[in-house]
């Protein structure tokens, strides 16, 4: 139940606080008054789109603040919990800041959070019935959905189910329709594979192989001055025509020197790193004469090599940036032929779970079917005896399930099952059954809804309804048929509506008026709370002038208030007798 509302800086709204109790609480007030910016603040912290414009000129933030006493309201509790907010157990406060730089804050009792968690409290808080939802009575499409908030548990496990399977056959067929497709296709694919990985295996080509043949390669294009520059280091070393080679001069040194031995430490050490020195010259001498004698200078080796590097460069610029990436994009085409080879077996065997989980979801929404047809034969039974409390005894109210029709095949899958379902009317004797946009009127459309969220709220856990202007297009007898049923919603429920008709106001539990007033040249929006001579007031207002008001319009609205009272006692009596009955 709404407990209060409270909101600052909401257009004409400066700063204004409204109570609410149990039972039926009505808004009443000339057109403009500001009754819609109630609405649409309630809309807005129960997560609503938000908008800069919502807010008061010259102010820089807009808020609202809503308190709801909700005891054992179990799926609250699971996503308060889910949240980690803690509360009473009973008291929830919602909070929604806009300002005028674009920013938003949410709070749920006192804990920050994001729009989306505010918009998913608010239907399990209170049902809002806007003036312009009968357009939805207009929509086949939403007909299943009313359909279906009028199951148990256990429909809602079916409906469940039918979503389950048909998201897991709807994957099966996704990827059988890809593997059919690529089937049919796959034999250019192949022939243009094969061509590629014979010319890869052909080419066979080697983890650093590119390197190696780059350095030899500059190694057979420098051979003469490679051979002319070893040639010289190695004579050098080893041969001169007029006087001792370089290793016949530091031999005779170290000779030289070792004599000196006996004279002191460091001539022993000189002749010993001469002799070292000998050697190591001599063994690179030898390795200079081992490279000269391997160096080839065949002309028709550099040209192989060169032909092997235009290969690997070839089989670079069509697959790969180097030889690692050749390889892998080898290694990739040979997977993906496998994977074609073995495309028929694949395509059979997910062929085959296709049809399985069809199956299974042909099962599951069929299940749901006839649990929705057993809806159906209840709810059209129960809308019969609502429609009769409304003044339409003599419509009759049907929940048609569309048949496919012979050789048709059934449609694809869908989340919410096989069923087309849409309600049909036939608002007079002898006039055929026909769909609710093509025959119901304004008035018979804010019946049929009222008709239905009457029904909801027997079974709905919300335990707040709002109703704006559910009376378009009734008036007279109608307007205190639809004050009746709505006093009887409110003996269960709390019930706040907008109304611009005196048999509705007068049916009110409390009664609260919207006016607007000019001070300090700014126009402000403010709420009442009237007394009973305030109401009697208020509704002198509203029948002033109409059918059967008399000349003295304040003796009629207190009779209607009385009348009013009287009503909500026969309903209270009623609704004992009938607990005391089950």
């Amino acid at each position: 139940m709404l407990q209060s509302l409270t909101i600052r800086n909401i257009v004409l709204i400066e700063n204004l606080t409204i109570r609410f109790e149990p039972g039926m609480q009505v808004l009443t007030g000339e057109t403009g008054s500001g009754k819609s910016l109630l609405l649409n603040s309630l809309n807005l912290i129960l997560g609503g789109r938000a908008d800069r414009g919502q807010i008061r000129t010259g102010s820089e933030k807009a808020s609202v603040e809503a308190v709801f006493d909700v005891p054992g309201n179990r799926e609250v509790e699971a996503i308060l919990a889910r949240e980690q907010i803690e509360y009473d157990g009973s008291t929830v406060t919602l909070y929604r800041e806009i300002t005028a730089g674009g920013k938003h804050f949410c709070r749920v009792c006192g804990v920050m959070v994001s729009a989306a968690l505010l918009k998913e409290l608010g239907p399990l808080l209170m049902d809002i019935h806007g003036q312009h939802e009968t357009r939805f009575l207009m929509d086949p499409e939403m007909h299943m959905r009313f359909l279906d908030r009028m199951g148990d548990p256990e429909h809602q496990i079916l409906m469940k189910q039918a979503e389950e399977t048909c998201n897991a056959f709807l994957t099966v067929h996704r990827q059988y329709a890809r593997l059919r497709k690529e089937n049919d296709q796959k034999q250019r694919r192949m022939d243009d594979l094969e061509k590629a990985l014979a010319e890869l295996h052909a080419a066979n080509l080697k983890t650093g192989e590119e390197e190696s043949l780059q350095a030899e390669t500059l190694r057979l294009r420098n051979a003469e001055k490679i051979a002319a520059v070893l040639r010289n280091a190695r004579e050098e070393l080893t041969w001169s025509e007029s006087e001792s080679s370089s290793l016949e001069k530091i031999k005779a040194a170290a000779a030289a020197m070792k004599s000196l031995s006996a004279y002191g430490p460091q001539m022993s050490s000189l002749g010993e790193r001469l002799d070292s020195a000998y050697y190591e010259l001599e063994e690179a001498a030898f390795e200079i004469s081992t490279l000269l004698d391997g160096l080839d200078q065949d002309p028709g080796r550099l040209e192989k090599m060169e032909e092997r590097l235009d290969l690997i460069r070839r089989m670079e610029r069509k697959y790969g940036a180097d030889i690692p990436s050749v390889l892998a994009a080898q290694e990739n085409m040979e997977e993906e032929y496998k994977h074609l080879c073995s495309l028929e077996d694949q395509v059979e065997e997910t062929g085959q779970k296709h049809k399985q989980t069809l199956m299974i979801y042909r099962a599951a929404a069929r299940t749901l079917s006839e649990s929705r047809k057993r809806i159906a034969a209840d709810f059209e039974k129960r809308m019969q005896e609502q429609l009769r409390d409304l003044g339409m005894e003599k419509t009759v109210f049907v929940v048609n399930f569309a048949e496919p029709r012979e050789g048709e095949r059934k449609p694809m899958p869908r989340p919410v099952g096989d069923d087309q379902v849409s309600f049909l009317i036939s608002p007079n004797p002898g006039e055929p059954l026909k769909p609710l946009a093509k025959i119901a009127s304004g008035g018979e459309l804010s019946r049929l809804m009222l008709a239905m969220k009457a029904l909801e709220a027997e079974g709905s856990g919300v335990e707040s309804m709002v109703f704006d202007e559910i009376d378009t297009g009734i008036s007279g007898r109608m307007a205190q048929v639809v004050a009746e049923k709505m006093g009887a919603i409110a003996g269960s429920r709390q019930v706040i509506c907008v109304t611009h008709l005196p048999q509705i106001a007068a049916a009110a539990d409390d009664q609260f008026l919207v006016s607007k007033d000019v001070a300090e040249g700014r126009t402000h929006t403010q709420v009442e709370k009237l007394d009973r001579e305030g109401r009697i007031r208020e509704m002198a207002r509203m029948i002033s002038g109409a059918e059967g008001s008399g000349t003295d319009a304040e003796a009629y609205a207190r009779s209607m208030i009385e009348a009013g009272e009287k009503m909500k006692g026969r309903l209270t009596s009623r609704r004992k007798t009938e607990s005391d009955s089950r």
